[in-house]
């Protein structure tokens, strides 16, 4: 069905961290994107304890910070 909106299946801890797959898909982005941009420092905050978590207020936070109202304006902020 064109058009639908379906929940996101985002399986989060109960203290709010995701591993980096569903913090992929919170944000709307590949996991390889996410990746990225945790590499090149224009990503969400994230910590490592073995394997990489992200905090829903940390994406929440970066989301909201990313915001723009113009092209342009995107292209200052890379």
């Amino acid at each position: 069905m064109t058009g639908t909106l379906r929940p996101l299946d985002v399986v989060m801890l109960p203290d709010g961290r995701m591993d980096a797959k569903n913090a992929a898909t919170y944000c709307g982005l590949s996991v390889k994107t996410l990746a990225m941009k945790r590499c090149d420092g224009n990503g969400p905050k994230f910590v490592k304890l073995g394997r990489v978590f992200y905090f829903r207020d940390d994406l929440d936070e970066w989301l909201r910070g990313n915001r723009a109202t113009s092209t342009a304006q995107v292209r200052q902020m890379t």
